[in-house]
């Protein structure tokens, strides 16, 4: 059986300490669920910070890069995947995950929602920007879930994939 992988998106250099420090619970409770994170793999903000909580937690990391730049990998990537994609690697982090949660909210983690709402992908909101949170809800208002903390984020994915 397929093992099920969590994306999680978030900002890098551009993350705030709510962001960050949501990240890395997340990272923990996702590893403890059993399921494999899948990031854009950088060395920078909710990347890091949700890669280094998986791994405190002994969880299996996924970083999808953007370029083939090896000194940008965050130290708690357990599989690199270099796309020198650029942003094109987005479309990669949507596809390769069962759920997307998006952590923060900037321009590339924007996008990520927008692809996995564009094919139909259920994705939790987790971030202070209300008017992020009202777009995306009126764009798809069965695929975004809004939730205002990690336990009720990894509730909502064991809702989603009905696990329980």
């Amino acid at each position: 059986m397929r093992q099920i992988i969590i994306g999680v998106m978030g900002a890098g250099e551009k993350a705030t300490e709510t962001d960050v420090t949501n990240a890395y619970k997340l990272g923990e409770l996702i590893a403890q669920q059993g399921w494999i994170l899948l990031t854009g793999g950088r060395k920078s903000g909710v990347m890091d910070a949700v890669n280094k909580g998986a791994k405190s937690a002994n969880g299996l990391t996924i970083g999808i890069l953007p370029s083939e730049n090896q000194k940008d990998i965050s130290e708690a990537v357990d599989i690199a995947i270099f796309t020198d994609m650029g942003n094109a690697r987005n479309n990669i982090n949507v596809l390769s995950s069962d759920v997307v949660i998006a952590c923060g909210m900037g321009a590339g983690t924007a996008s990520e929602v927008a692809l996995a709402l564009k094919v139909n992908k259920q994705v939790i909101l987790l971030n202070d920007d209300d008017e992020s949170k009202k777009f995306f809800k009126k764009l798809s208002p069965i695929n975004v879930h809004v939730v205002e903390s990690v336990s009720e984020a990894i509730a909502t994915v064991q809702i989603i994939l009905n696990i329980k």
